[in-house]
């Protein structure tokens, strides 16, 4: 059973930066696409970024394009989202989650699509 355990969420204050990291327990070769979600209480879960497991294609919410870097260690089954430039409105729960299908043309926004997800890590920005 494919596991993945989100880390390294934390406090830091407005204009820090932090990275948080996804590992999967396991290789499965019909995993096409990885992505981040987050959700800040009283509202609603949506996407933040995503990579192709291909060519690595990356995509980005208008939000935090410029200041997010999605990236994965295949060797090591781990996916990165660099987060830079943080805001306030950054504060949230990451969650990050797998999916067969691929990333495109706005899919990896779908996110009934993606099974299965982490337990989440928070992150808390001050200001």
């Amino acid at each position: 059973l494919l596991q993945l355990v989100e880390s390294g969420g934390g406090s830091v204050q407005a204009g820090g930066s932090l990275t948080l990291s996804c590992a999967a327990s396991e290789y499965r070769d019909n995993i096409n696409c990885m992505a981040w979600f987050r959700q800040a209480p009283g509202k609603e879960r949506e996407g933040v970024a995503a990579i192709s497991d291909g060519d690595r294609g990356t995509y980005y919410a208008d939000a935090v394009k410029g200041r997010f870097t999605i990236s994965r260690d295949s060797r090591i089954l781990t996916v990165y989202l660099q987060m830079s430039d943080l805001k306030p409105e950054d504060t949230a729960m990451y969650y990050c989650a797998a999916s067969q299908y691929y990333c495109g043309g706005g899919y990896w926004l779908r996110q009934g699509d993606f099974q299965p997800w982490g337990q989440g890590t928070q992150v808390t920005i001050s200001s």
